[in-house]
């Protein structure tokens, strides 16, 4: 696909971001991976490739679109930001350099110099010390693009699940209170058109689990079923969204229950990244719905007590940037589903 790159952002530069980049360039061509330039750290990059033993030439460029022309034989990295190397001691320093990639990064996206972005893992409590007011990068990336946090979804994604945390980064006691039926309808709607834009999928099927035990029991577990939830589904299935539920939670989740939908729909953070992360811990990849930006991430953290030691996979990133290059494709009507 001519156009721009895909963006990097190089996450903290004390975990494992650096080198599953490396990693990931390192393994473009069988991974039919788009090119990609990374914003800041050629030293980083550089040092972090050599922990893992791979030879990975590192070329700094002074704009993205030099990276379309060298990516075939170096790793281009934008000219700019950079520290030292220090895996598994993150540092103020460290936080700094991951808030400036961070930055520019989503900037470039915005702006049409990357055709999406693609986050590694930062640590919230660092980037705090540095500026950092947001839950996470999801929101921070919703601003950028001058959109309100409720309008960016999270999905996780992987070969064997889609799921939706409705509600993320609260405490499960306040889960509740955050539920509305219009947060749930709203919030659909934007898996049901960012399905179908950036993943192919015409008329997808959403399944929307319950809160409490045996989805309530008819209110015998919790009334947030009978009171807020099925009115919902109620209300997409007469706007001819294909939505069911609300599914008991314990079941959803089961081989055979998840060839009868396409995404899960779920009430809070664990319910929907639990089943996810068991069966795709290695190729999960965390996906933002409803922004003009296409910006994916690999669904795991820093990993600081592993970085440098060679031991963390690089599948999470590498399908973070291959998805993120077919929702591109997608949205230049360039990929055949």
């Amino acid at each position: 696909m001519e156009g721009a790159p895909l963006a990097i952002s190089l996450g903290d530069p004390a975990g494992v971001g650096p080198e599953l980049i490396a990693a990931a360039w390192a393994a473009r061509d069988a991974a039919e991976l788009l090119p990609f330039v990374v914003v800041g750290g050629a030293h980083v990059l550089r040092a972090a490739a050599l922990t893992r033993g791979l030879s990975v030439p590192v070329r700094e460029v002074f704009h993205p679109q030099e990276a379309l022309d060298c990516f075939a034989h170096a790793l281009p990295v934008l000219a700019g930001a950079d520290g030292d190397y220090t895996p598994g001691k993150p540092s103020r320093e460290g936080a700094a350099l991951a808030l400036a990639s961070l930055e520019e990064a989503a900037r470039l996206a915005t702006i049409g110099e990357a055709e999406a972005l693609i986050t590694a893992p930062i640590n919230k409590a660092r980037l705090a010390e540095v500026g950092f007011a947001h839950p996470g990068q999801t929101e921070f990336v919703a601003e950028a693009c001058s959109y309100a946090p409720g309008d960016a979804v999270m999905m996780l994604a992987g070969p064997h699940l889609r799921a939706v945390p409705l509600t993320v980064h609260i405490a499960l006691a306040q889960v509740p209170g955050q539920l509305t039926a219009p947060m749930i309808e709203r919030k659909a709607r934007i898996v049901a058109m960012a399905l179908a834009r950036d993943f192919g999928i015409e008329s997808p099927r959403i399944a929307i689990a319950g809160l409490n035990p045996h989805a309530g029991e008819e209110g015998r577990m919790g009334d947030e079923e009978t009171r807020i939830i099925a009115p919902a589904i109620a209300h997409l299935q007469a706007e001819g969204l294909a939505v069911s539920g609300p599914h008991p939670a314990d079941a959803l989740f089961t081989a055979r229950a998840r060839e009868t939908y396409d995404v899960a729909l779920c009430m809070y953070h664990d319910q929907a990244l639990i089943p996810l992360k068991a069966l795709d811990f290695d190729q999960g990849v965390n996906v933002t719905l409803g922004l003009p930006v296409i910006r994916t991430s690999p669904d795991h953290g820093t990993a600081f007590a592993i970085a440098g030691t060679g031991q963390a996979d690089p599948g999470a990133m590498i399908a973070a940037i291959r998805m993120a290059g077919e929702c591109a494709m997608r949205r230049h009507g360039l990929y055949d589903d």
